[in-house]
């Protein structure tokens, strides 16, 4: 007897972030990802609209790991109805539970500052959801373990396998009367700094692979090079070199860079501050999942002595009145919130900063406006001239480029009835398409946001 399962595609297709894909089947309702919206201001209002899917009707939601384009829509769909199990590994859980409460706050705040300082059209403007939400939404948090097949119903399992990429992060086997549709998340990359590299999936009737450097190589920098003589620079020039960075992952492997170069003698003693609630969250579930991670517990400890860890607001002007050359690391990654725009609302302006961007910056951002070379910047209603200078590393970014992914799908042992790209702007998915092709010669479907696309097994 034939089944049809439907696949609807509600983010991450043709865009980067929101991720969610809805697999309808006659057992399950099962949604891999809820993630948010960010960049541009048309995907961002997204972020207010009801799924166009019946909500009350999905059993599970399973997690490929904790960022925020892949679970900061949670309490909304909380709010639409939902009331079945949110699914993860242990430390995937964790770090969405802070980065869940950390975005709920950064609401609550930008939507009283709109309010109190009137540079908004909503009146009032209110926050996407608040804490209250998020509490709601964490009652729904279930632990799974990885490498293990875990029935759902009498003909659904699925597996969580290791991926790189930030810590607990996955991809998601499942297996639906017989075929194996596997959904990639974000895809690590070999030799990191911090984590073991990807495992790769052996079988894939339906293939749901990330894009996001789907057209571009990691250019082979020498960081430690880089960040020697921008440090270096930063000292001669008594200013400040202000790294905005993703709280999970990218923050903790700037600290242990930076703090090797200081054991080799690479950079001097200058000050570095870090100004990331959500990364010392973060920080501190590194020591909770010591097998989830290569640091060692005495290099865990030495790398967090090196840093002055920022606890308030207070602390953050503080450090902008503190005139001695230092480093600066705080989020957000692509400038889109966070303590990061505080530092650079202040100091932008100023010719003796140095701002590096070290990671993708997705389109409508404000750091992708700096990547491009904005002669000024808006932040809190006002424009600000651009006088820093502006620096980028891509190596350091935790997404598998073009060659990665093609060996992550080379142990496949079949060749898959489809292969949908996902999560990628339209340049990247159509040169992945191509590369695909060019090698495997494999079918591949690039779905656009809100397609459903029925398949029959």
């Amino acid at each position: 007897m034939k089944n049809s399962i439907k696949i609807n595609f509600l983010g991450a297709a043709g865009v980067v972030t929101g991720s969610k894909f809805l697999i309808e089947t006659s057992e399950k309702n099962i949604l891999i990802d809820c993630g948010m919206f960010q960049g541009l201001k048309e995907l961002r209002e997204l972020n207010w609209s009801d799924l166009p899917v019946n909500v009350e009707a999905i059993d599970v939601v399973l997690l490929t790991h904790g960022h925020l384009d892949h679970v900061g829509y949670l309490p909304r769909l909380l709010k639409q109805g939902f009331q079945g199990e949110i699914i993860g590994t242990a430390p995937t859980l964790a770090i969405a539970e802070i980065i869940l409460r950390d975005s709920a706050k950064i609401h609550e705040e930008d939507a009283e500052k709109a309010n109190k300082e009137k540079y908004t059209k909503h009146d009032p403007a209110l926050a996407l959801y608040t804490t209250l939400d998020v509490e709601k939404t964490l009652k729904f948090f279930k632990i799974e373990m990885i490498d293990k097949w875990i029935k759902l119903s009498e003909n659904i399992s699925y597996r969580f396998q290791s991926n790189g990429h930030i810590l607990g992060a996955t991809f998601i086997e499942l297996d639906i009367n017989g075929k194996r549709f596997v959904f990639s998340g974000d895809i690590g990359r070999p030799n990191d700094y911090l984590l073991q590299d990807p495992k790769k999936p052996q079988w894939a009737d339906y293939l749901f692979i990330e894009s996001t450097y789907g057209n571009k190589l990691h250019e082979h920098e020498d960081i430690n090079q880089i960040l020697s003589e921008l440090i270096k620079k930063t000292i001669y020039k008594k200013g400040n070199l202000i790294i905005p960075s993703f709280a999970v992952e990218r923050l903790q492997t700037l600290i242990y860079i930076l703090w090797k170069l200081y054991k080799i003698n690479k950079i001097p003693n200058i000050p570095i501050f870090i100004d990331s609630p959500m990364g010392n969250s973060v920080l501190e579930v590194f020591q909770r999942f010591p097998n989830w991670h290569k640091l060692s517990v005495s290099e865990y400890k030495a790398m967090c002595n090196h840093v002055i860890i920022l606890e308030s607001y207070k602390e953050t002007w503080e450090t902008i009145d503190n005139k001695n050359p230092k480093i600066v690391i705080a989020g957000s990654g692509m400038v889109t919130g966070g303590r990061v725009l505080t530092y650079l609302q202040q100091l932008i302006d100023e010719k003796a900063t140095t701002v590096l961007l070290v990671g993708y910056q997705a389109e409508g951002t404000r750091g992708r406006q700096l990547q491009d070379g904005a002669h000024e910047i808006k932040f809190f209603g006002k424009y600000y001239p651009v006088k820093a200078t502006i620096k980028s590393i891509e190596s350091l970014s935790a997404h598998a480029d073009q060659n990665d992914l093609i060996s992550w799908m080379s142990h496949l042992k079949n060749i898959p009835e489809n292969v949908f790209l996902i999560h990628g702007e339209p340049p990247a998915l159509d040169a992945f398409r191509t590369k695909i092709k060019d090698i495997y010669n494999w079918n591949v479907t690039i779905p656009k946001l809100l397609d459903v696309q029925t398949i029959i097994i």
